[in-house]
């Protein structure tokens, strides 16, 4: 090679690392800034009170999209949702990317959320479950439908993600941001999504709404599997009854809310 050449591409090359070093850190996200501790309050209890009601474990998530930045969104560490505090809550923008995790481990399906939030502008706070009563149903030709009034908001319908057409054959999880923008364009606008062999995803324009609907999703689950197990016809909700039963469990809903939180805030108070 002709040393001038040489010379010119080893210039370029030092250009290149200048400017892009080996080994350099894609800058973190700026943060929207802090929330209410009400708010913070309001996402800790989440994680408490859908443990309490057995619709999480040591797995699955809740999250609340930033009260300022409609770009931002808040969820625990990758930590079981009954050992999450304050202190354990992580900010990230929509591409999942953490503002600041001082060290700590995020969970793996964080793009669930983040995509979700990408596609659905009304959506301020979202849940991913492994309720064992809505697994059947994610597995079975039986679709999820309302069986009774406080799960009206599983009417129109309840869509089933399978992630094989997403990712092939995966380990199950939805770690990409691929594989959660599959699974936001399955949800839709629907309040529900079941996730083949996996679980739930569940949204809601508030913490209250969406604890409310993760925990009857589950109820109304296993009441239909009862239903179907005695035999016969089903009489599910019709659609106008989803729809007059909707208007007033919005009205109602807080008052569960009420109750689970006062649960979880005894059971947290310094003994």
């Amino acid at each position: 090679m002709p040393k001038r050449v040489a010379a010119r591409l080893f210039l370029t090359a030092a250009l290149i690392f200048a400017i892009h070093p080996a080994g350099a850190q894609t800058a973190a996200p700026a943060s929207a800034g802090a929330i209410a501790p009400a708010l913070m309050q309001d996402l800790v209890v989440a994680n408490r009170v859908l443990t309490d009601l057995n619709v999480i474990d040591g797995f699955g998530h809740v999250s609340m999209r930033h009260p300022t930045d409609p770009n931002r969104y808040l969820m625990g560490r990758s930590l079981a949702p009954a050992l999450v505090t304050a202190d354990d809550i992580l900010e990230y923008d929509l591409d999942s990317n953490p503002v600041d995790a001082k060290g700590r481990a995020s969970f793996l399906e964080r793009f669930i959320h983040g995509e979700i939030y990408k596609a659905r502008p009304d959506v301020k706070a979202i849940v991913h479950t492994h309720s064992a009563g809505i697994i059947p149903f994610s597995v079975s030709s039986a679709p999820l439908r309302p069986v009774f009034h406080l799960g009206a908001f599983l009417a129109p319908d309840v869509p089933v993600f399978e992630i094989r057409d997403a990712a092939g054959v995966s380990n199950m999880l939805v770690s990409t941001p691929q594989i959660g923008k599959a699974l936001a364009a399955k949800l839709g606008d629907r309040n529900v999504a079941l996730m083949r062999g996996h679980g739930s995803v569940v949204v809601a324009a508030t913490i209250p709404m969406v604890v409310f609907r993760a925990h009857y999703s589950n109820v109304n689950a296993q009441l239909q599997s009862q239903a179907l197990a005695l035999g016969g016809p089903v009489n599910y909700m019709q659609s106008d009854e989803s729809e007059k039963t909707l208007a007033v469990i919005d009205q109602i809903h807080g008052r569960a809310w009420d109750l689970w939180k006062r649960a979880v805030l005894e059971k947290m108070a310094p003994k």
